[in-house]
């Protein structure tokens, strides 16, 4: 048993073997780039929420480091710093000392009056 074939009618199976592959290539590559964008679109959403979170955080710092710099210019009107309130000690318990001096002196001055006989 001879099968015979036209140029024509195998041309034509041909041609339709080879449509019928780039047909299907063409439907794998399209089904393949929607999976890959899709892919990418996840991954795009990804990162845009992380960016959302970064500056979000980023807002927090900053309004944190604002209110720190507000806190250390208030410090010098609620607290005094140790080397002040040392200067400021020395310079009361001197002054505390000349009125001791001065008082001590007047009491020495009054008992020595008192003392002396009368004229």
């Amino acid at each position: 048993m001879t099968i015979q074939i036209d140029l024509w009618q195998l041309m034509t199976a041909l041609g339709g073997l080879l449509l019928l592959g780039l047909t299907f290539l063409f439907g794998a590559g399209k089904v393949l780039l929607g999976q890959v964008s899709k892919q990418l679109d996840a991954r795009f959403t990804a990162i845009d929420s992380r960016f959302a979170t970064i500056e979000a955080t980023n807002a927090d710092v900053q309004e944190l480091e604002k209110a720190f710099l507000r806190w250390q210019a208030d410090l010098p009107l609620h607290y005094v710093r140790r080397e002040d309130y040392v200067r400021n000690q020395t310079v009361i318990e001197a002054k505390l000392d000349a009125i001791n001096t001065q008082i001590t002196m007047l009491l020495r001055e009054g008992a020595l009056h008192e003392h002396r006989p009368a004229r």
